[in-house]
């Protein structure tokens, strides 16, 4: 069973902060006002990176309608990858799906690695227009996305030091040829640049990976290290990651990349954002890549947590806990409310009808000892707790989990993992107008009595 080395509920210090100061024509710059610190920039780099998810397979395209005034590259109708930024076949164009031509291959290199609707123009939306909703209409921010993920590849190869082959490892150069003909596009257009995020949808392929944490934070540290080089920003990137919920499919198996995505988070929070799982999405019937709602759901989750951390400069922290204890014949688990108070979405059908029988009164949550499955006799919220009930001896040492063991069948329209534990948060999507809560991350904690 993979364990968390560390504590992971640290508090998150908020350190990224910028905003758009100028829309993409010759109209004056309009500030955030009382919202907007730290360095303001016209143009907003975002790059988005990962495997399938990231490159929407199977999502088809929603949304053929730009994005307010947020941009992305456009190549010239190029379908090899461009290797002079300095072309003047580059430009920028508005943003929407798709972001470039449709792969026919599989896999598909940059720039050919686009197979339908991306988080990105949804999250530019939700961006872009809860900046407006916060100034009646008199401010604006701007996004430029880059999208560069290669669907079904593991981090080592879409990270830096990839051998690009005809198919694969082109991620991590394409992005840092798109921020360098971005940026020679801003300075032309008389606009400030830099890179305010990069957004990683991925997991699946490193689902058992035991080093996924140590890859993540790597590939942070590589984005903040080489960014900069080319935008000559001082402003900080983070990485915001949502946790997979689709592999191993196997029933019984532990979705130990998930669980690494919060070790990450705790080792380097000033970095690396957690934004939530993705179990509570939309998907296709292959239990892995979601519908086209859910990849704009998704994007408008991302578009939440960008603009809390980054435009606001405050904290975005998922629905996760902060302490485990443990009584005779209770577990008690103290989450993190982003907004009270906790529920169940009975929306979503009870986990475990089809999985572990020991677990079907969990709603999510898992109890063991050892490899045995302890069983669970209810679950109710207290508070901002939620007590786990078993008939266990005390002596027994226990780790609880959630969301975090695969079931032998999928729900409808989902994932072979999830939960049904979530706030209270109001959100509704600006491209879906759909209500987002957040749902509790998948997460596996030793109980300490």
């Amino acid at each position: 069973m993979s364990q968390l080395r560390r504590p992971w509920y640290l508090s998150l210090v908020a350190v990224l902060a910028s905003c758009s100061r100028a829309p993409t024509d010759d109209a004056p710059a309009t500030r955030l006002p009382g919202l907007a610190v730290g360095t303001a920039w016209d143009w907003n780099g975002v790059i988005g990176t990962g495997q399938s998810l990231a490159v929407g397979v199977q999502g088809g395209v929603r949304t053929s309608e730009p994005s307010y005034r947020n941009l992305k590259l456009d190549l010239g109708n190029r379908v090899f990858p461009a290797l002079d930024a300095s072309s003047g076949r580059l430009s920028v164009v508005p943003l929407r799906e798709p972001i470039r031509h449709v792969a026919r291959d599989y896999p598909g290199p940059y720039p050919r690695n686009i197979y339908g609707e991306t988080p990105h123009t949804a999250m530019a939306t939700q961006i872009t227009e809860t900046a407006r909703r916060a100034t009646a209409g008199k401010g604006d921010y701007v996004t430029v996305h880059s999208v560069v993920g290669e669907s079904g590849q593991a981090l080592k190869i879409i990270g830096k030091g990839a051998t690009p082959t005809n198919e694969t490892g082109h991620a991590y150069r394409a992005s840092l040829f798109e921020v360098t003909a971005i940026a020679r596009l801003a300075r032309e257009a008389k606009r400030t640049f830099g890179v305010s995020a990069i957004v990683l949808t991925h997991g699946e392929t490193d689902a058992t990976n035991p080093s996924y944490a140590r890859g993540l934070l790597q590939l942070w540290r590589d984005y903040a290290a080489d960014l900069p080089r080319i935008t000559g920003q001082t402003a900080p990137i983070a990485l915001f990651v949502s946790q997979q919920a689709s592999s191993p499919m196997e029933a019984g198996s532990v979705a130990a990349s998930a669980l690494q995505v919060l070790e990450a988070a705790a080792q380097e929070p000033r970095g690396i954002v957690c934004t939530g799982p993705r179990y509570q999405y939309e998907y296709d019937d292959d239990a892995v890549h979601l519908r086209g709602v859910g990849y704009v759901r998704l994007g408008e989750k991302y578009g939440q947590a960008y603009y809390e951390r980054v435009v606001r400069g405050g904290e975005f922290r998922a629905l996760s806990p902060l302490s485990v204890e443990g009584a005779p014949g209770v577990v008690k688990v103290r989450f993190h409310v982003p907004v009270r108070p906790l529920a169940w979405d009975e929306r979503l059908p009870a986990p475990h009808a089809s999985g572990v029988v020991a677990w079907r009164e969990g709603r999510g949550f898992e109890l063991s000892s050892g490899d045995r499955a302890v069983r669970i006799e209810s679950v109710t919220i207290e508070g901002d707790d939620v007590v786990v009930r078993h008939g266990e001896p005390d002596s027994s040492p226990l780790t609880v989990r959630y969301a975090a063991t695969a079931m032998a069948a999928p729900r409808p329209g989902g994932t072979r993992r999830w939960g049904q534990l979530r706030d209270s948060d109001p959100f509704i999507g600006a491209q879906s107008r759909t209500p987002q809560p957040n749902y509790a991350v998948t997460f596996e904690l030793p109980v300490r009595r």
